[in-house]
Parts: structure tokens; C-alpha cells; sequence
């Protein structure tokens, strides 16, 4: 095998290592024990892009450019007091040490340090799914007879998550918030039971924007763990640098690009993330959402390319929102100067990124909204009908009786969310000029058909 290098963040796969550690490459040691999973960032943390730029570059086992994939399921050991030295936590990943891949695989590995190094956290462990992502997480956080804070507009999966299956299984209840109402917030948390205030960082489906340091330091102030889903928001926002404890994705979407993978992460202070692998008490080691390496390395390939995907998509999504404005449509854009939450998202946002790359339209019915969607599939090809977001396609869906469908009639109205309301994912393949038209002419057939007037 090639030899081991460590020299200004270049890392080369190495030899098999003995556990006395006389082979005289202690280069090869990436973290110290209490962080198996820091990423080594430096401390003055700028921007996601330069970050990434920064982490460490795994190469491949014989010097390739890329890394190698490590598709073992089982690792062997050179002595056999080794085994024993791993399963007693003496020996790790942080000293190329590995016993099996729902343990550790030095490919998702790598894909945690990006995963890390991209929301300026200390750690980061990737999943099967961004679901499996959020639940370890809060079942880590919370216990029997826990109590959670989290906002009343979220993903349909994780309010079910929230609202049926954790008080079921677990005992664990949540009072659901107007994120955006700080007062109801610190009420709803009871200092000493909650442990966890829950919120997407741009939220599922009504692009509401959290205040997310504000909410951080009242939710700190009581003693509580800051949870976001920064799912909508990757490059644009980076909540862990702005007071959140743990941010938690589903790399599904944008960070993806190509909606063929499934696959989510959480990403938060070493400590934490080393607990969620413990042997006798980790959600994470004793659940099982492990993530493939293969996936992990084809996601690996398309994280350095994200922030020019994510440019895209914003721009895109600022160009569409702009012109759907002066239709007459209803649009919800963060970027648009009436949203409510413009001026808190210029505040926080990471420079260059936009604001977002999905816009909603609020067409009233869903009768209306599955009208103008036919349009725009089926006679003008401006995007698809489907579920999800991030893909170079254009993607929609009517929030109200598809992702957002786990949610009864008044939670959906308490959550803001229009039985007509269009989330549309922008894509970025064709020109500018002939997506637009495209959406021109489905938009002037729903007007002929008379459906639709302003």
C-alpha cells in the first residue's frame, strides 16, 4: 500500500497499523481520542466554501486524487490483543482502527470531516436518510419522559416524528410554536424537563426564516439544545455559527444535486456525536442508520462543487421569484424585500449565496395549484411534478397534500400553509430565458382557461 502522509491537510490512505504503534508514523493520527471525529478546522471559521477548501484531502489508497472507497463490511486486526483494545475504546478511527462498518468506515468518515468542515462544527456522522439523522439525534438528546420545544411548521415527516411516533414509542412530548413568536417560545420551555428546541433553519414548506441566534440564546439561556434542519439551506446558512448546538440534513436535496441518493447527517460538537456511537448507549451505534460507502464517496465528489450548484440555484430562484411577482401571483421568495424575514436572513446569511433556492406560490386551491403545475409539466416542460428539492431539474408539489400531508387540516392552517400553495424546488438546467418563457406561456394558458384571474 502507498505510505501514509499527513502534510498540510493532504492525508494518503496507509499500511495496515500495529496496535504497540512501532511502526513510527504517529503522523498518521488525525484527532485525539475526545474528538475520533473533529474535522481539525482551523479556528476563525469564514465561509462554508473556504472551509471546505481547508479540510484535510483524502487521497486514494495508491495516490489517486480521489479517495479510495473502503466497501468492507469487517476489518481485520494484525495481533489479536488488538480486538480487544478496540472494543474497549483504547484503540479507534482516530488512529486508522476500525471494527466493522456500522461502527466506523473511514469513507463516510471522510464524508462527515466535509460534512463537519461545511457547518463549522466540531464532528459530523452521516446516515442513511435525513430522517434517520433528525430521530437519532433527538433520541440521544432526549430521554423517557422528555420534553422537546419545536416549530409547528415543519417537514410532514418530522412533525408525525414529533407528534405521534416518539409520545407512542418513547414518551417523549413536544410543544409545537410559532417559531417566530420568541414570547411563546421561552413560555413553552420548562427549565430542567425540555431538552431540545427544534426548528428548520428556512422552513418546510413556507420558507419562514428563524431567527436562529435569537432563538439560540433564549433556548441557552434555559438550558436547552438547539436543534436545526438546515436542509433548505446548505452554504446559505450556517446555524452552528450562529448559536445552534447541532444542524442535522438530509443530504437527499442539495447537497446531493442529483436526486438518485439517499442519505442524511448530523453535525455538532465532538462530544456529543462520540456519545451517539457509544457501544452501550448510542443512538446512532445501536440504531443502525448506517450509510453505505459507496454512497458516502459519491457524495464526497459532489460537495466541493455545492457552492457553485447552490449560486445557481439562488440566482435562479431570486430571477423567478421576481418575475412571478409582477404576474400578479402570490410569490414567497425570502429574497423578495416584502418577506417578512428579508432583513433577518441579509443578517444572517452567509455572503455571495443568495437567498435561497425554492420559492412557493400561493395559488389558493389545490384545484388552482394542481392546474397551473399540469401547465407547467405537461404543455410547457418548465419542471416536474415530484417530491424533494435540490435536483438540477425544477421540481413541485402541492405542500398541503404531499409532504406536508402528515399534518390534519387545522395544524396545516396553524402552520401556514395554503391548501393551494406551490413549493417549487428551481433548477438550473436550460437558459434562463427559456425556462421563463416556458413558465409565460403555462401561466398565460391558465388564464385562458379562465381558472385563473388577477
Amino acid at each position: 500500500m502507498a505510505e501514509t502522509k499527513n502534510q498540510q491537510g493532504f492525508v494518503f490512505s496507509g499500511k495496515k497499523r500495529s496496535s504497540t504503534g512501532q511502526d513510527g508514523d504517529d503522523d498518521f493520527i488525525v484527532a485525539n481520542k475526545k474528538s475520533m471525529l473533529s474535522t481539525g478546522l482551523p479556528s476563525m471559521w469564514e465561509d462554508p466554501a473556504a472551509a471546505l477548501a481547508s479540510a484535510r484531502h483524502e487521497f486514494g489508497e495508491h495516490g489517486g486524487v480521489n479517495m479510495s472507497i473502503e466497501a468492507s463490511a469487517t476489518f481485520t486486526v494484525m495481533e489479536p490483543e488488538t480486538m480487544r483494545r478496540m472494543f474497549a475504546g483504547e484503540l479507534g478511527p482516530d488512529r486508522d482502527f476500525f471494527i466493522y462498518s456500522r461502527h466506523f468506515n473511514p469513507t463516510v468518515l471522510n464524508l462527515g470531516r466535509q460534512m463537519a468542515a461545511l457547518e463549522g462544527t466540531e464532528a459530523a456522522y452521516c446516515t442513511a436518510s435525513g430522517m434517520s439523522a433528525i430521530s437519532s439525534v433527538l433520541l440521544q438528546l432526549c430521554s423517557s419522559g422528555g420534553h422537546m420545544v419545536a416549530s409547528r411548521t415543519l417537514y410532514g415527516g418530522t412533525h408525525a416524528l414529533l407528534t405521534h411516533f416518539l409520545p407512542r414509542a418513547c414518551n417523549i412530548t413536544t410543544t409545537f410554536v410559532d417559531i417566530n413568536d420568541h414570547e411563546m417560545v421561552k413560555n413553552a420551555m420548562v427549565e430542567g424537563q425540555t431538552k431540545v428546541l427544534y426548528f428548520e433553519s428556512m422552513s418546510n414548506p413556507t420558507l419562514t426564516v428563524a431567527n436562529i441566534p435569537e432563538l439560540s440564546r433564549i433556548a441557552h439561556d434555559k438550558g436547552v439544545t438547539v436543534v436545526v434542519d438546515n436542509t433548505f439551506s446548505p452554504m446559505v446558512l450556517s446555524p452552528a455559527r450562529l448559536g445552534a448546538d447541532v444542524v442535522v440534513h438530509s443530504i437527499s436535496k442539495f447537497i446531493s444535486g442529483g436526486a438518485d441518493i439517499i442519505a442524511g447527517a448530523v453535525c455538532g460538537p465532538a462530544n456529543l456525536v462520540n456519545s451517539m456511537m457509544d457501544l452501550q448507549h448510542g443512538a446512532l451505534m445501536l440504531l443502525g442508520p448506517t450509510m453505505n460507502a459507496k454512497v458516502a464517496f459519491e457524495l464526497s465528489e459532489r460537495i466541493p462543487h455545492l457552492g457553485l450548484r447552490m449560486k445557481e440555484h439562488c440566482h435562479r430562484a431570486m430571477v423567478y421569484a421576481t418575475k412571478i411577482k409582477k404576474l400578479g401571483l402570490n410569490v414567497i421568495y425570502p429574497g423578495l424585500e416584502d418577506h417578512p424575514q428579508h432583513e433577518l436572513l441579509k443578517s444572517m446569511a452567509n455572503k455571495e449565496y443568495g437567498f435561497g433556492g425554492l420559492l412557493c406560490i400561493d395559488m389558493e386551491t389545490e384545484e388552482k395549484a394542481n392546474r397551473l403545475m399540469n401547465h407547467l409539466q405537461n404543455c410547457t416542460q418548465f419542471g416536474f411534478m415530484a417530491v424533494s428539492l435540490g435536483y438540477y431539474e425544477t421540481l413541485m408539489s402541492c405542500s398541503g397534500s404531499s409532504t406536508s400531508s402528515e399534518l390534519n387540516d387545522e395544524e396545516q392552517a396553524l402552520a401556514g400553509i395554503s391548501p393551494g400553495l406551490v413549493r417549487i424546488s428551481v433548477g438550473f438546467v436550460g437558459t434562463l430565458a427559456q425556462k421563463w418563457s416556458q413558465f409565460e406561456k403555462a401561466f398565460s394558458r391558465l388564464q385562458d382557461s379562465g381558472l385563473y384571474k388577477n
